[in-house]
């Protein structure tokens, strides 16, 4: 079991892409891990600044950030994904972790 931040590109994005994070968030819970899921931290949207603090602060109880496709076109998943990396978090395709499990 792993303790998941997930990311992917939000702003710009039709309804913040809060359905792509439910949809893969309700995966990764089934496999039994604990995720931490921007749209359900930040579910009334606010400013860029407010939604990246409250998602950098949760991202540092996790121990690995799984990623969404198109995460990097995003600046906040960028800067999240960088600071996993520099604090030698593991960083994986959501999608791969995913199907790694169902065999």
């Amino acid at each position: 079991m792993r303790k998941i931040h997930l990311r992917d590109q939000m702003t710009g994005l039709p309804d913040l892409n809060f359905a792509a994070f439910h949809a893969m968030t309700t995966n990764l819970r089934a496999g039994g891990h604990t995720v931490t899921n921007p749209a359900e931290l930040n579910p009334g949207g606010g400013t860029w600044n407010d939604c990246m603090r409250r998602d950098i602060a949760a991202l540092m109880d996790c121990d690995t950030v799984a990623t969404l496709p198109g995460w990097e076109h995003s600046k906040g998943a960028r800067l999240e994904v960088l600071i996993a990396e520099r604090l030698g978090m593991t960083v994986v395709s959501a999608h791969d972790l995913v199907t790694r499990e169902a065999v």
